[in-house]
C-alpha cells in the first residue's frame, strides 16, 4: 500500500513527468490493478492488455487526483469502471446453455441435484467452472456484485466506495444477481432433466 504524503509526492512527481516517479507508481500499483483485473476481466480480454489500458487511464487522469481520497480508492474505481466498460464492449453472450458445458461441469449439477453433500476435490475445479459461466450470463454491474460480495468478501460500504454506488443500489443488485444466478441454475437442472427424456 501507497501512504497518503508518499503517494502525494509520487503523484506531483509524476505530474512533473518525472519518469521515476511514473515508474514507481506502476510498481506499487500493480498488484492491485492486477487483482481487480482477475477479479474482473472478461473473458476475450488479456490481463497483461487490460492492466495496460488501466494505467494509461490512471495516468490520463492523474491530473484529476485530488488527494482526497486514499490513492488505492481512486486506481480501484478506474480499474473497476475499466473492466466493466470492456466487459460491455465485449457483449458477453446473455444465456448459458447446457450444453455449452464441459462434462465435468454437468457432473457438478448432477451432484448438486442429487445431495447437499460438498463437493469432491476433483469436481471444485468444474464447479468454479460452472461459477464463472454462470456470471458470464450476468450483466457486468450484477457480476461486479457478487465477485466483489461474496468471492472478495467486502462489505456494502466497501462496494459503495469503489463503484461510487448508493448503499440501496448495492444491495438491489446484489438480490437482482442472486435471482438471476439461481433462475440459470434451475433452466440448466431442467433442461437436463429435458435432455434425458
Amino acid at each position: 500500500m501507497v501512504d497518503d504524503l508518499d503517494a502525494a509526492r509520487l503523484v506531483e512527481a509524476a505530474l512533473r513527468h518525472n519518469d521515476q516517479a511514473a515508474e514507481e507508481l506502476v510498481r506499487r500499483l500493480y498488484p492491485l490493478v492486477a487483482k481487480l483485473v482477475r477479479a474482473h476481466r472478461p473473458r476475450r480480454t488479456a490481463e497483461e492488455d487490460l492492466c495496460q489500458m488501466i494505467f494509461i487511464k490512471i495516468f490520463q487522469k492523474l491530473p484529476q487526483f485530488s488527494g482526497k481520497v486514499p490513492l488505492e480508492h481512486w486506481v480501484s474505481r478506474i480499474a473497476v469502471n475499466t473492466c466493466i466498460n470492456q466487459i460491455h464492449a465485449e457483449k458477453a453472450r446473455p444465456e448459458l446453455r447446457y450444453a455449452d458445458l464441459s462434462e465435468a461441469e454437468v457432473a457438478v449439477i448432477e451432484n448438486l441435484n442429487a445431495s447437499s453433500d460438498e463437493l469432491a476435490p476433483d469436481e471444485k475445479v468444474a464447479a468454479r467452472d460452472l461459477v464463472n459461466h454462470l456470471l458470464a450470463g450476468l450483466r457486468p454491474a450484477e457480476r461486479l456484485v457478487i465477485d466483489l460480495l461474496y468471492f472478495q468478501e467486502r462489505s456494502v460500504a466497501e462496494l459503495k466506495k469503489i463503484t461510487g454506488w448508493s448503499i440501496a443500489l448495492v444491495k438491489v443488485r446484489a438480490f437482482r444477481a442472486r435471482q438471476r444466478l439461481k433462475q440459470e441454475l434451475a433452466k440448466l437442472s431442467a433442461s437436463e432433466n429435458y435432455d434425458e427424456t
